[in-house]
């Protein structure tokens, strides 16, 4: 082979490779629920967030609604992952009082409550946000 078609078959490679899904990085708030686990005062969620939007934010929270198992919202919670430099990825836990774990069927990401970066226009957290769950909850938006 010689080495234009071997440059041209790398090139190929490398372009498939760049436009496969979950290889080619892209911009956006990664945020994972990975755990729900009973807590002494009721359920503990944790999260993990990962700030890809190109900004360094003084401030992330984010309003998430709590689906008991009929698919009642039992609770509105604010979830607030502080501040988090852009390529940072933050672990988070949060508390619900009086929750039980199995309770919850689904966590629906309602809005961003805050999203705010010390200089410049903040990005649109809640347009950014890629929400997924290693758990069997439910969790998007």
């Amino acid at each position: 082979m010689n080495k234009t078609k071997a440059f041209a078959l790398a090139a190929a490679a490398a372009a498939s490779i760049a436009a496969s899904p979950g290889l080619a990085q892209e911009a956006g708030f990664a945020l994972e629920l990975n755990s729900l686990r009973p807590a002494e005062m009721g359920c503990r969620l944790t999260y993990v967030a990962l700030n890809e939007t190109g900004a360094d934010l003084s401030a992330a929270a984010f309003e998430v609604a709590v689906f008991d198992g009929e698919g009642t919202v039992n609770k509105l919670l604010i979830l607030d992952f502080g501040a988090l430099k852009n390529g940072k990825t933050k672990v988070v836990q949060f508390d619900i009082a009086g929750q039980d774990c199995g309770d919850i069927s689904r966590l629906l990401v309602n809005d961003a409550a805050e999203c705010a970066v010390t200089d410049g226009e903040a990005p649109d957290c809640l347009e950014m946000l890629e929400p997924s769950s290693r758990t069997n909850v439910k969790f998007g938006l």
